[in-house]
């Protein structure tokens, strides 16, 4: 059986606001889940980390939230455990999303998800993506916990966007 997978992209604002224009969050690294089973977003949003550990050699993930534009690029994307190490096993597609994780805003309480179409995954964990996501209204996109992912089509996550920077800092492709 195939398995598909879903890249969560997780940022925050926290101290770095969100600027006029609406450009934001560009991510220098995106690494694998190290720790089985770790939580993002919450309520019916919530996702859920892999169970087992997944490892990347290098990507990087950026969101504009005035226009939607969304790319992200990993590669090396392959499990650092169980007898598929050093593969991405079945995992052969891979999916962008983007968790807003609203808890204590005025609405529900659940985290809202957007995702990218799913893309390929090299037998090498390469993937690719760049394109045009549908942004929520606020207060989704003003909130400072945003994040972006990589998960499963079943669900799990198995990498996250890190090392957040600010507009114009470093944001060349590998």
């Amino acid at each position: 059986m195939k398995h598909l997978v879903t890249v969560v992209i997780l940022w925050s604002v926290v101290g770095v606001g969100v600027g006029p224009a609406g450009a934001c969050c560009p991510w220098k690294q995106i690494i694998g889940v190290i720790q089985a089973g770790n939580k993002v977003g919450s309520g019916t949003g919530q996702v859920t980390g892999g169970d087992q550990p997944w490892h990347t050699i290098t990507g990087r993930a950026a969101v504009n939230l005035t226009t939607g534009e969304l790319q992200f690029r990993v590669r090396g994307l392959v499990l650092a455990g169980g007898n598929a190490i050093g593969t991405p096993g079945a995992v052969t597609m891979v999916k962008g999303r983007l968790v807003c994780d609203t808890t204590g805003v005025e609405n529900d309480g659940n985290s809202v998800l957007v995702d990218t179409v799913l893309v390929p995954l090299s037998p090498q964990g390469d993937a690719q993506f760049h394109g045009h996501v549908d942004l929520p209204s606020d207060p989704c996109i003003t909130q400072p916990n945003l994040a972006f992912l990589i998960r499963t089509a079943g669900g799990a996550w198995i990498a996250s966007g890190e090392v957040r920077v600010s507009g114009g800092e470093d944001e060349h492709e590998d």
